[in-house]
């Protein structure tokens, strides 16, 4: 390993989870608030050090702010697993993931630059909120594999992180409530 490579900063994509019909809520999410949400999460995203920002869309296709880029999920109606595969797919090349719900306005980029941080030692960290787990949440590449295999239904990484005893829990309750918008 060269001094360069081994000095380099670890490529991070941020991944937003935005593909559901959003059925409880009454509409996609991912066009809630005139698309404000989807702004918000990509700036939270791209200011809190993600290289890469993508937007996995699914119910709704729709333009998605700079600098993120668009991925469609074409077997979104599958659940929150289709979702984070085709993010993951997408994430290709990157060292960390930082998962993101479409849903979570609160969460800034402050929330998601103290998270990437703390998974700098396991790779593994998620934000709680007043002890709750939420998101984001952020895998380190070497993990994806292992995530992959759990990974079914409308089921996302809760199962893959709640199995796991070297998850960073990163308390995030006096930055944001990272409460999971469900009714308008």
């Amino acid at each position: 390993m060269t001094a360069t490579s081994a000095s380099r900063s670890p490529a991070v994509a941020g991944i937003v989870l935005a593909a559901g019909a959003g059925t409880r809520y009454g509409m996609p999410k991912v066009l809630a608030e005139q698309g404000q949400w989807l702004e918000l999460a990509v700036e939270a995203l791209s200011c809190g050090g993600c290289d890469d920002v993508i937007v996995v869309l699914g119910a709704a296709v729709v333009d998605v702010p700079e600098p993120a880029r668009a991925v469609v999920a074409d077997d979104w109606a599958d659940g929150a697993s289709a979702s984070l595969r085709a993010g993951l797919a997408a994430a290709a090349g990157a060292d960390l993931a930082v998962l993101r719900l479409i849903d979570t306005p609160d969460i800034g980029a402050d929330v998601v630059s103290r998270v990437l941080a703390a998974a700098a030692s396991t790779g593994l960290a998620r934000a709680t909120f007043d002890g709750r787990p939420g998101h984001p949440v952020v895998i380190a590449a070497r993990h994806w594999p292992a995530l992959r295999a759990t990974l079914h239904g409308d089921q996302g990484a809760r199962g893959f992180l709640s199995a796991r005893d070297d998850v960073v829990a990163v308390e995030c309750g006096d930055l944001a409530a990272g409460v999971d918008v469900d009714a308008r």
